[in-house]
């Protein structure tokens, strides 16, 4: 059980074990405006930590960047010659919001010779044109916030099954989502189609804005994973873990207290 049994964190205490990335998260993360969790950056940013410990090289992608918060902090875990994709239809709430993303980028640290900006609209795009504008390397991870639709999420999905590497993860935001109830009907069906891929683990949500996330892996690469992520964060498992039917999967949360008795 976390030591932290009966004690809420707050996601300040949390560290990626980046330095840049903690930088960022402690110092700029909150300047730039957006809706995501501090917690998942950090735990996002520790996953691609891990990563590049078990030598997993290679680009990441974003859909849905909207003005860079949560980009910034997976940008700030790369490797020197690794390349972050930011996509985006770059429309809401004005077309200036894509300036704005590419002014925080630079204003904290992310400049053109390490981040992509894309322009595009995740739902029409092919497998090809994605691997061509990463120079044809598949990317390592992979952080699905797009429309929050059924439609729009079965694409995401699907597209990021074809281009994501062996040993890579998706990431999908929002689930559980009191707003959005129906997007666990498309994992659901995409786990079912893909059963090459399983749900490595759940992240919790800080709000009701900066909500769940699903971490989905290949099934092959589940247990280096797990491993992985119990002594990253230990104090951030929350012991009950997440019955996701046929297997169990970590639960990583700010509150691991299990509930009371009364």
């Amino acid at each position: 059980m976390s030591t932290y049994a009966g004690k809420v964190m707050t996601s300040a205490e949390v560290r990626s074990g980046v330095p840049a990335v903690d930088r960022y998260l402690a110092e700029g993360y909150n300047t730039v405006p957006g809706m995501s969790s501090r917690f998942a950056a950090a735990v996002c940013a520790g996953l691609l930590r891990i990563q590049s410990e078990m030598g997993v090289k290679g680009p990441i992608a974003e859909v849905g960047s909207f003005e860079g918060r949560f980009f910034i902090a997976l940008a700030h875990a790369l490797k020197e010659g690794e390349k972050a994709l930011g996509i985006d239809l770059f429309d809401w709430p004005n077309p200036e919001v894509k300036d704005r993303f590419e002014a925080n980028c630079a204003r904290h640290g992310i400049g053109p010779d390490t981040r992509i900006t894309w322009k595009t609209d995740s739902r029409t795009l092919k497998a090809d044109e994605l691997l061509e504008k990463l120079g044809g390397r598949r990317p390592r991870f992979i952080h699905v916030d797009g429309e929050h639709s059924r439609h729009a999420l079965s694409r995401d999905l699907e597209l990021a099954a074809s281009v994501i590497s062996p040993e890579g993860i998706v990431v999908l935001d929002d689930m559980l989502h009191p707003g959005y109830p129906t997007l666990m009907v498309t994992v659901h069906e995409f786990l079912a189609a893909h059963p090459e891929m399983t749900v490595l683990a759940i992240i919790d949500r800080e709000t009701i804005v900066a909500a769940t996330k699903f971490v989905l892996c290949r099934t092959d690469w589940f247990k280096r994973y797990e491993e992985a992520l119990l002594k990253a964060f230990p104090d951030n498992v929350w012991p009950m873990g997440a019955d996701f039917e046929p297997h169990w999967c970590l639960v990583l949360s700010l509150d691991t207290r299990l509930a009371a008795i009364t």
